[in-house]
């Protein structure tokens, strides 16, 4: 049976690549770009860090006075894995990005943006890291924005707060709450997140409101990057 031109043509990359496990169902594919936003955003980033090899790229805006803490994020990683690039404006932290996702050499690129990008400016990173794929390593791209984020056209998004203690009792069940706020496949959900001796753990969170474990953790804890 002939096959039209629409049946042949695709926007994914010919080959599946696996994706990076952070944990629980929070699995990240590299060759596209990802949102974290959220008060913790950082945070969450050096999670993802933690479960990727070799050098990382971190663009950050110049003009701010925030920045990554060493000492933070060696509770997660090897400071010296990390790169930082101050960036002069904020069409230089996209231009930037979009550089090192195309060059195929760098696991793991990470723009800490001022305010969510525009449709058009992600679209160009998506293009950016499949074509990096192509040349060599399939990068993972992040980019942490305040608030709820909102970038049009991500892969996924994901939400990473400090969790509030409980209404009733004022007790803290948890040590963050984790949203996937975006998936193309999967629905809006919320966990639970603490930090043990094995790792981080995911707790269900279920409508009732009663604290379950959920599957799956396993990095090493236990304390978040000063921001």
């Amino acid at each position: 049976m002939a096959q039209t031109a629409a049946h042949l043509l695709t926007r994914r990359p010919d080959t599946e690549r696996p994706v990076v496990p952070v944990m629980g169902e929070l699995a990240l594919q590299p060759g596209r770009v990802h949102e974290l936003c959220g008060a913790d955003r950082r945070t969450l980033a050096m999670m993802v860090a933690q479960k990727t090899d070799g050098a990382i790229f971190w663009i950050l805006p110049g003009w701010q006075p925030d920045h990554i803490s060493g000492q933070g994020a060696a509770r997660f990683i090897n400071p010296g894995r990390v790169t930082f690039i101050r960036a002069g404006n904020a069409t230089d932290l996209l231009w930037t990005m979009e550089e090192v996702l195309r060059s195929g050499v760098v696991p793991l690129v990470v723009a800490d943006l001022p305010a969510p990008p525009a449709l058009t400016p992600i679209r160009r990173l998506h293009l950016s890291a499949e074509r990096g794929a192509e040349r060599g390593i399939a990068p993972l791209g992040l980019i942490l924005t305040p608030g709820d984020g909102g970038s049009s056209g991500v892969e996924t998004r994901w939400r990473l707060d400090p969790a509030l203690p409980d209404a009733m009792t004022g007790a803290q069940k948890h040590r963050w709450r984790l949203s996937r706020l975006r998936a193309r496949t999967l629905p809006p959900k919320s966990w639970g997140l603490r930090a043990t001796q094995a790792g981080f753990c995911l707790i269900d969170l279920p409508e009732s409101g009663a604290d379950t474990p959920a599957s799956d953790t396993a990095t090493q804890p236990p304390l978040p990057a000063t921001h």
